[in-house]
């Protein structure tokens, strides 16, 4: 790195196992928005909204396999409890205990995975702790139903009335009553801790309020998976459920989870362990031995997105298995992977690497595409090329931001020019050009907007896509819940293409969906052989490789700026945005971003947004703390940042400007909806790109630092970046020895359990 001399890197290594902290949600980077409830002492301060690690908002599934009411087993479930057991202490063998073919798994309804698991949920099952997953209607006077009961409950057990919306909104119109009947039902609502849950059980059951209620036992069983999920897992090993139990109090973690399982509140699964590196490989006379598992936990929700999702993936990997793509007596459709379009498009392709995809894509109905910033050109290339076929193609970005790109990359491909580098000025995107086609710009949609049919072709007569090819970009960020939708939505016939960088971090949400499509190889994959340009491209690619070297940058584009604390980190980036960045490299303060690892701390987003706009933009803050001119960041649903430019305030609310679109928050929401968002978290930033980025790296904060983390937060900036470096060894540790934070996941064993293995093209 220049400008200072990087200690060397160390040894490459791994991270380690995933674990679930009862506490909190891993590292500050990951921790999610969740607003504090003011229950007593130690209560948490609100979360900035926004925060990585919040997934899609997701819809409510009720658990699966329920036999009885609270508190009675059937046998089946007994019987399913005691061989989870026996394989744990391996006094019995996995395969006798699942000797039976597994049922093959249905085709993927037209539905999404959460109306599937709506209609699945049993009215008497006992619903698992989960978050709101919609916002009900407010009655008259704005009040949401349920909420006078709930507040008298509330009140009785020492609670802050002010829960009472918010409780209502989880637990429905008879939340009042089910608290009553089970209080620690409060852990479904957000923010709340195990240790207010149980002040708040104790002042309503008095004596008979007991560590060992199985009532208790079951909310923090879904609570702590919650909580995994936060951190990004879809399940959980059950010796690192069992460990978490304990940690929370409860007496007997064993016949917890037994009476979890039992009560269809947790479900479990087998995964094959691979094997060993070095290990002999099994003959034919081996196949009958037993195979190593492990044994997973997890919520029903989860399960049905990511089975959902290795089916779809299954059934678009298909798409053209027979030899002809399904044609009949040999003709070749217009879109057909014989159709001799797509050679030539793929010979007129801008790179080798482009070209390399669209012969790819013109084959196979599902395709991984690797690559960095600047390889972002090649799935346009695929889609203009698709759209001049004839065939209905688009490119989904995560941010409006990313989307403004695309489309000014495939206008200026659909025109005939060399494809346009996607860190193009959006001001020129064609959004803004009278010249463009308006249809060309809108292939170029948002994953939200495509689902929320606001964006795109919109859906057919069966509720799908209407569409013959989709490429996403930036897929590490698809959780699996907005992955599933995706998939589900897609008709049969269409191809789709994920395309993304695998060194960046993944989703904030739960699942690592793009990772396991392709540590499971069952689909074609094509890696990018274009390298991103310029010093800080060489910086990136050295980092993706675990090497955090020097690089030569006559032009300023990369700057180390040391530090000894964090009080001169904050000083020294503040100086850095308003005052150095402008004059000497020409980029004005409202086009730079800040990035850190977390909220908290000295050198935090909270203490720098201060800072910032006490320099920027200083103001009383008259509406909730802002005003107009500030920069802020808009949660719409958790783990979605939107940044935005404050306008103006009224009685309905705070207007923003988000990338040119009035959004209206209104007042109640302010504080849970917008921050200030001069500086940003990496997993807020990822996606999206600015002329210049000041990542700051306070010594306080670099216990969750990665490789993903600094790779993602140093590629942000196009045209400089400014590292305000006071992590000293921690730095080049992270990047050469923890490459990522590890998630337990199922997606990569269903897809391998479902297709032959594909090759790499």
């Amino acid at each position: 790195m220049t400008g200072a001399q990087a200690p060397s890197a160390g040894h490459g290594g791994t991270s380690g196992g995933p674990g679930v902290n009862p506490g909190g949600a891993g590292d500050a980077e990951e921790r999610p928005a969740e607003a504090g409830t003011g229950m007593g002492p130690g209560g948490s301060a609100p979360a900035a909204p926004g925060e990585p690690g919040d997934a899609q908002a997701p819809a409510e599934a009720g658990p699966r396999g329920v036999q009885g009411g609270q508190g009675r087993r059937s046998a089946a479930a007994e019987a399913l409890a005691a061989a989870v057991r026996a394989v744990e202490s391996g006094e019995r063998s996995a395969a006798s205990f699942f000797n039976d073919a597994p049922a093959p798994r249905p085709a993927a309804p037209a539905a999404p995975a959460r109306e599937r698991a709506r209609a699945a949920a049993p009215a008497s099952a006992p619903a698992p702790v989960r978050p709101p997953s919609a916002r009900p209607a407010p009655g008259p006077g704005g009040e949401i139903p349920g909420s006078g009961d709930v507040r008298q409950v509330l009140a009785a057990g020492g609670a802050p009335e002010t829960l009472a919306g918010r409780v209502a909104e989880v637990l429905g119109e008879r939340a009042a009553e089910a608290l009553r009947e089970d209080p620690w039902q409060l852990l479904a609502v957000p923010g709340v801790r195990p240790d207010q849950a149980d002040g708040f059980a104790r002042a309503l059951l008095g004596p008979d309020c007991e560590p060992g209620d199985e009532r208790r036992a079951l909310a923090l069983t879904g609570w702590l998976l919650e909580r995994a999920a936060l951190e990004g897992h879809t399940a959980l090993e059950s010796s690192a459920l069992r460990e978490a139990l304990a940690k929370v109090s409860v007496p007997d973690p064993d016949e917890a989870l037994r009476t979890a399982i039992a009560e269809g509140a947790v479900l479990v699964f087998q995964d094959a362990l691979d094997a060993a590196p070095g290990a002999r490989p099994r003959a034919a006379e081996d196949e009958d031995a037993e195979q190593p598992v492990r044994v997973l936990l997890g919520l029903d929700r989860y399960a049905l997105a990511e089975e959902s999702l290795a089916d779809g993936l299954a059934r678009l990997a298909s798409t053209f298995a027979s030899p002809q793509g399904g044609a009949a007596d040999g003709e070749v459709p217009a879109g057909g992977p014989g159709a001799p379009g797509w050679e030539s498009a793929a010979a007129a392709a801008p790179t080798a690497s482009a070209a390399e995809l669209i012969r790819t894509a013109a084959a196979h109905g599902l395709v991984a595409h690797s690559g960095g910033e600047a390889a972002r050109a090649e799935p346009v290339a695929l889609v203009a090329a698709a759209r001049a076929m004839g065939l209905r193609a688009y490119v989904a970005a995560h941010s409006e931001d990313g989307r403004r790109r695309l489309a000014a990359s495939l206008s200026e491909a659909a025109s005939g020019g060399r494809s346009a580098a996607p860190d193009s000025d959006p001001d020129t995107a064609p959004d803004s050009d009278p010249d463009t086609d308006p249809e060309t710009a809108s292939a170029a949609v948002t994953v939200a907007g495509l689902l929320a049919d606001a964006e795109g072709p919109g859906r057919d007569e069966e509720g799908t896509l209407a569409l013959d090819l989709l490429a996403v970009l930036d897929a590490p960020q698809l959780d699996v819940e907005t992955a599933a939708m995706l998939v589900e939505s897609l008709p049969d016939g269409a191809r789709l293409v994920l395309s993304g960088d695998p060194g960046v971090l993944w989703s904030a949400g739960p699942g690592r969906v793009f990772a396991d499509l392709v540590a499971a190889r069952r689909c074609p994959q094509v890696v990018s052989r274009t390298p991103d340009p310029g010093p800080i491209g060489e910086l990136i690619s050295g980092i993706g490789i675990g090497e955090l070297n020097q690089v030569e940058a006559p032009g300023k584009e990369v700057v180390i700026v040391p530090v000894r604390d964090a009080g001169e980190a904050v000083h020294r980036t503040v100086q850095l945005v308003a005052d150095s960045v402008p004059r000497a490299i020409g980029i004005p303060a409202e086009q730079t971003q800040v990035i850190t690892p977390g909220h908290g701390g000295a050198a935090g987003t909270r203490a720098l947004n201060a800072a910032l706009k006490d320099r920027l933009n200083p103001g009383p803050g008259r509406f909730g703390g802002f005003d107009p001119g500030d920069r802020v960041a808009y949660s719409p649903a958790p783990g979605r940042t939107v940044p935005g430019t404050v306008v103006s305030a009224d009685a309905e609310g705070l207007r923003l400007d988000c990338a040119g679109a009035p959004v209206v928050v209104e007042r109640e929401e302010v504080g849970e909806l917008v921050r200030h968002g001069w500086a940003l978290t990496a997993h807020q930033a990822a996606g999206a790109r600015w002329p210049a980025a000041v990542v700051v790296l306070p010594g306080d904060a670099t216990a969750g630092l990665t490789r993903a983390w600094v790779y993602t937060a140093f590629g942000r900036g196009e045209r400089h970046l400014s590292v305000v470096h006071g992590a000293e060894s921690a730095l080049p540790k992270a990047v050469a020895e923890i490459p990522f934070k590890d998630r337990t996941t199922r997606l990569r064993a269903l897809l391998q359990a479902q297709a032959p293995t594909a090759p790499t093209d």
